[in-house]
């Protein structure tokens, strides 16, 4: 890899990693989990239902954790139910024996935090979620929590996305300021102060329907089936006139942004949450987005899915108001295949829209 740009690896640079055994797996990973700029993970064979959630420290492993926390464990072979409001941790298939100058970072992938279901990639010696530290060797195990909807999961499952990064990969606001007027990566006045910031649309071109809150007492969900669930069965429709609605504590859900964004096909962006001055509530699990999203001649860019949780109190959002912060990063090469132009994207020029489990209205 010493050869290799700054940046976020590519597609064919994963798989030249898998080729030398950087990333290997209990079974052969298939093509069909490279993605531009990430690797799709799978889940293994069980799941343990664990006291509470927990990071291995340093100088331990994963497995003497959950010696200390395990309650009992689950086949996923033949499908488990994980029930919502409890903590699993299940061990994934690939394992990383990543060189010096490599690191990774993970997230859910969009359609499962779209489901609320909260799933962070874990290692031995680990200090932090998400994060696996440049030279790490060493299994990946992935904590899940539901926390809108029970859900059954599979043996094979990729509910997770890896990302790796060579050397500074984050592309400063000067540098974002040029190519936004290179090549326009967002629809309006680009808000960019530590990133690019976007805001919540509440005021739609037809209609008064804004977004959807999670129903609390609901059934199963099986992540297996795609466009099954009815959204009424598990969602309340939110609507308003106003330009503003007001979020529940503890409740979930799903708004749109304003602008369309768009990542060109040299760059890869990162979801973070907005200061929590701004408001009591959180956005987007799902973090990454790979080159191409948005991306067309035309220009017009894909609008981003917001996974809205509130937090301790009653908050009022309004139209315009400015939620999160896309950070954009370098690709180390551009990606031979793009999300959304050469492989199926199930996001791409979306609106508001549910995770692809739900019927479209």
């Amino acid at each position: 890899m010493s050869e290799v740009a700054n940046g976020v690896l590519s597609d064919r640079q994963m798989r030249a990693m898998i080729a030398a055994g950087q990333i290997s797996a209990s079974t052969t990973i298939e093509d069909g989990q490279i993605q531009p700029a990430s690797l799709d993970l799978r889940l293994g064979q069980t799941a343990t239902r664990v006291r509470a959630s927990f990071l291995a420290g340093r100088g331990q492993s994963v497995a003497e954790r959950l010696e200390q926390f395990a309650m009992h464990q689950m086949d996923l072979t033949g499908g488990a139910v994980l029930e919502k409001g409890c903590v699993y941790v299940v061990p994934l298939q690939e394992r990383l024996a990543l060189p010096a100058e490599l690191s990774g970072a993970a997230s859910a992938k969009s359609s499962i935090g779209r489901l609320d279901l909260l799933t962070r990639v874990i290692t031995d010696d680990g200090v932090e979620f998400d994060r696996v530290p440049a030279g790490y060797t060493g299994p990946l195990y992935v904590e899940i929590c539901p926390r809108s909807f029970s859900v059954v999961a599979r043996t094979g499952q990729m509910l997770n996305q890896i990302i790796f990064r060579r050397g500074d990969t984050l592309i400063s606001d000067t540098d974002l300021r040029a190519l936004h007027a290179e090549t326009p990566i967002v629809t309006g006045d680009a808000v960019i102060a530590g990133g690019l910031g976007f805001s919540v649309d509440l005021k739609p071109e037809s209609g008064d329907l804004v977004g959807y809150r999670a129903k609390p007492h609901t059934g199963v969900i099986d992540l297996a089936k795609l466009a099954h669930y009815d959204p009424s069965d598990y969602w309340e429709e939110v609507r308003t006139s106003e330009g503003r609605i007001i979020l529940d504590p503890g409740a979930f859900y799903i708004l749109v942004s304003r602008e369309a964004i768009t990542i060109p096909p040299n760059c890869a962006a990162e979801m973070a949450p907005y200061l929590a001055m701004v408001g009591e509530f959180r956005v987007h699990y799902a973090g990454f987005f790979d080159p191409g999203f948005g991306y067309s001649k035309e220009g017009t860019g894909s609008r981003g899915v917001l996974e809205v949780r509130c937090h301790e109190a009653p908050f009022v959002l309004e139209h315009g108001q400015v939620v999160g912060r896309l950070v954009y990063e370098r690709m180390s090469e551009i990606p031979e295949q793009l999300y959304g132009i050469d492989i199926k994207s199930n996001y791409q020029g979306q609106g508001l829209k549910l995770s692809k489990h739900f019927k479209t209205a």
